[in-house]
């Protein structure tokens, strides 16, 4: 029967190992990051089974930490939809989450892919390719007009930040792809049900394109951005499932105002959960200490490392991202492909210690967002 249910629902998982995935490590051996242009940027909506987002996370100078997403959802050419997602987290460890996810209508790209419009609901960048504007009244209890601008250069690790899945590099059948801005000026307010929020401050952008099914793609996800008064560090890591190898993929960055001290996919940066606990509800290890390691070369030629070791102290939230489906259709998926994907959020005031050539060169404290995310 699940040999039937894994056909009819494309979620069957090939065993290729380590061989058929070509890490974008191997690119960023040779050429550690390139530099985002504006025709870098667009969408690409591919005509396959994907997901695409652009995530915006923000730091206020009050210190209140919050993200605002547009996601494209493909499911095999037969439907396509946009969600705008908002989350705004508690300063106090009491507080309430304010999280929305709507379904957006009527939604277009621009011609050049660049721009996104829908109803109640606008994404686009400027001429000049070095800021966004994101306003949404999709959620009336919550409107949002944020500007991100470049405070430093936006990136992908290596040559094109892409991981190729198949047995033929040269025409892959699936893939992943990730361009950052690290560290941006944000400008603006979110309004919502208890008011008016200013969000004046500091934060990131990431552009994700999963151009495979999620679970065939990875087993789990690691995301930690840091953002410091000076620093701003970043780091996105997944690890295939046992048909490829269990491939262990990693890029990160430091970055200054006007400058990218370290950027790669080096396999000396890193995410170790360093202590865990089994969460009973799920039965996955929930990460209780981490450390985040970025090791490389960084300015001037000199041998740099950077490192976060925190515990991560009470969660801010755990998605059950398949809660809201049918208890039949979540039965029959976990059975047939495996997949039981779980969210683990944490935000956690950390320092940062850089290191050049094993000689400290600053610390710096700041506010650290950890997701931790099982898939199987």
């Amino acid at each position: 029967m699940f040999d039937w249910a894994k056909q009819k629902l494309g979620v069957s998982d090939p065993t290729y190992r380590s061989s058929a995935i070509l890490s974008v490590a191997e690119q960023a051996s040779e050429t550690p990051f390139s530099e985002l242009k504006r025709e870098n940027q667009a969408w690409e909506c591919i005509e396959a089974t994907s997901v695409e987002s652009k995530t915006f996370y923000m730091v206020s100078n009050s210190g209140k930490f919050a993200w605002v997403q547009v996601i494209y959802s493909n499911i095999m050419n037969l439907r396509r939809t946009v969600h705008f997602n908002t989350k705004i987290y508690p300063q106090d460890p009491s507080g309430d989450l304010i999280w929305s996810l709507v379904n957006v209508l009527n939604f277009s790209f621009s011609p050049d892919k660049q721009d996104f419009a829908a109803d109640d609901c606008s994404l686009s960048l400027d001429e000049s390719g070095e800021s966004f504007q994101i306003n949404s009244r999709v959620d009336p209890g919550i409107i949002v007009d944020l500007t991100f601008t470049k405070t430093a250069p936006g990136i992908v690790a290596g040559k094109n930040g892409t991981t190729n899945f198949g047995p033929d590099p040269e025409t892959p059948w699936g893939r992943i792809k990730h361009a950052f801005w690290p560290r941006c000026r944000v400008e603006g307010t979110i309004m919502t049900r208890q008011g008016l929020m200013d969000f004046d401050g500091q934060g990131m952008v990431s552009h994700a394109l999963q151009g495979m099914q999620p679970h065939l793609a990875a087993a789990r996800w690691n995301f930690g951005f840091f953002q410091g008064p000076t620093y701003s560090a970043f780091m996105m890591e997944f690890i295939t499932p046992p048909s490829y190898g269990n491939t262990i993929v990693n890029v990160g960055a430091i970055a200054t105002d006007g400058t990218i001290v370290l950027a790669g996919a080096s396999p000396l940066t890193r995410v170790q959960h360093v202590e865990t606990r089994v969460d009973p509800e799920t039965d996955y290890p929930e990460p209780c200490v981490v450390d985040l390691t970025w090791e490389g070369t960084g300015t001037g030629g000199r041998n740099m490392k950077a490192k976060i070791t925190s515990s991560l102290g009470a969660r801010t939230d755990r998605i059950d991202v398949m809660g809201e489906m049918p208890r039949v259709v979540k039965q029959l998926l976990a059975t047939a492909s495996g997949a039981k994907p779980y969210i683990y959020q944490y935000i956690r005031k950390v320092k940062l210690m850089i290191t050049f050539d094993d000689q400290v060169f600053r610390e710096e404290e700041g506010q650290l967002f950890m997701e931790t995310t099982f898939l199987s």
